[in-house]
């Protein structure tokens, strides 16, 4: 980090749906980003549009360049993504090595650990289109937290830089986070989906738009049923003064 400015080079490894809108928001935070990976043509392009200024580069020069390296990739590729990088050494001592996979902890980068990188888990708990809309619903969202206890109060920062409410989760509750994740994502557009194509069957016009409504509201009432939802993400009522502090999943 550098030590006078508190700011960080970040690089990102991956051009998905969510590690340019990360990018985004922590440039935004006044972060430096230092490079992106991108493959596809669709990966670079979202890569451009999200992060204009941003090189593309190779992923090892991601890694050689950057203070916090963010590895936004699929689930299925991130621990031989891990494991590859440690076997050329391009892990660094002291060096922030974050993932964003919901049902994995830190003990997927144990192999950048092992060379002295900083092991971080942060999960933002939301549905990403990959635009910049989402870097406004970053600050409606929590974002799951796992990291060594030393480490913990930077993760949690760069979520609230991000605009997010962190919580932690603890490292063998992460399997169980990511199981929930996963129902909720699938459940809520399978619903979406079956509704909206049953609309269209009967000549509705705009089925989503029609639904627009009625979905959003449904799921805020049964949030609140359940005691899950508040206005603020800290339960706090109008006129309440209250610091914003972590809360904590799992004990």
């Amino acid at each position: 980090m550098n030590a006078r400015a508190g700011r960080l080079g970040i690089g990102i490894i991956g051009a998905g749906r969510v590690g340019p809108v990360l990018g985004a928001a922590l440039a935004g935070a006044g972060h430096a980003i230092t490079g992106i990976s991108a493959v596809s043509a669709q990966s670079r392009d979202r890569a451009e549009a999200m992060l204009p200024a941003v090189p593309i580069l190779d992923i090892p020069s991601v890694v050689e360049r950057s203070e916090l390296v963010i590895l936004a990739v699929p689930d299925s590729e991130l621990e031989s993504l891990v494991a590859g990088l440690a076997a050329t050494s391009s892990w660094l001592p002291g060096q922030l090595v974050m993932h964003t996979a919901a049902g994995f902890g830190t003990s997927v980068l144990a192999p950048a650990q092992a060379l002295g990188a900083i092991p971080l888990a942060i999960h933002p708990a939301m549905d990403f289109t990959g635009t910049s809309i989402d870097i406004s619903r970053l600050t409606e969202s929590w974002f799951a937290v796992t990291a060594p206890t030393p480490v913990q109060p930077i993760g949690q920062a760069l979520v609230v830089e991000m605009g997010g409410e962190p919580v932690v989760v603890r490292e063998e509750d992460r399997a169980a986070y990511g199981e929930a994740i996963d129902i909720a994502t699938a459940f809520s557009r399978s619903i979406v989906a079956q509704a909206t194509g049953i609309l269209a069957g009967i000549g509705v016009e705009h089925p989503g738009a029609f639904l627009s409504s009625l979905v959003r509201s449904s799921v805020d009432n049964a949030l609140q049923q359940t005691g899950q939802l508040s206005t603020d993400p800290l339960g706090r009522e109008p006129g309440d003064d209250v610091p914003p502090q972590a809360g904590t999943i799992g004990g």
